[in-house]
């Protein structure tokens, strides 16, 4: 069953404020019809980045606000491959304070700015070989309405359908830079939610990246209507 965004609001009232972990709190918001979530441990994260950028289709990403919990379902994601990448950060080695980030431990978060919007990458691999996954697009499912509030629109196939837009909605900015999505005190997290079939997932070329590889290092759901663009909507490299 697709669980889409406005079955998931309409469902599941605002949650209270909660003294537990993040397991407590989203087994609250999800009791309807998901018995449990587990989130990914530190393993899941030590692969090279087009690995983890295909498997983080599906997956729950989830940030704290306060007593609130926004976020949803990983539906876009983009991998950047590190030294022999012409559009990684970490390009020929190079060392710099956001390219130093993608030499860290895989699941370290990386949020930094591009014509003024920040964006969210998570790290992937084994320490000291650079390589990140940038989140694209998610599919909103929990806080919606908060979500709404800080982008301004109620348009919910635009509130996280892009990764500025995502990073607006959930109030992910640089200061989350360094954290562990793995780690139970970190306010934002990744938690095991869809299996993804081959047959669903699409593939392309990066997005808005003049220096691309000749490589698919794009991947997005098919069928889902909250990723940034579609293949009749890409313009050429």
């Amino acid at each position: 069953m697709l669980i889409t965004s406005a079955s998931a609001s309409a469902s599941h009232p605002r949650p209270r404020r909660q003294r537990g972990g993040w397991l407590k709190l989203c087994g609250e918001i999800y009791s309807g019809f998901l018995p449990r979530i587990r989130r990914l441990a530190r393993e899941f994260y030590r692969r090279d980045p087009e690995a983890l950028a295909r498997e983080l289709l599906g997956k729950l990403l989830v940030r704290r606000l306060g007593d609130r919990v926004v976020g949803g379902m990983i539906v876009e994601t983009e991998a950047y491959l590190g030294a022999d990448d012409p559009a990684s950060r970490a390009y020929k080695g190079r060392l710099t304070k956001i390219s130093r980030v993608m030499f860290e431990e895989g699941g370290t978060v990386l949020v930094y700015m591009v014509h003024g919007r920040w964006l969210l990458n998570i790290v992937a691999g084994p320490p000291g070989i650079p390589g990140a996954v940038l989140i694209r697009a998610v599919e909103p499912l929990i806080g919606i309405d908060v979500m709404a509030a800080n982008r301004g629109t109620s348009d919910v196939t635009r509130l996280c359908s892009g990764p500025g837009r995502l990073c607006e909605a959930m109030r992910i900015d640089g200061g989350l830079t360094g954290e562990r999505v793995y780690d139970p005190s970190s306010p934002i997290a990744v938690f095991d939610f869809r299996s993804v079939g081959d047959e669903l997932v699409g593939r392309s070329g990066r997005i808005g990246v003049k220096r691309d590889l000749e490589r698919p290092l794009r991947f997005y759901l098919r069928w889902s209507p909250f990723v940034s663009r579609h293949p009749s909507r890409l313009s050429s490299p």
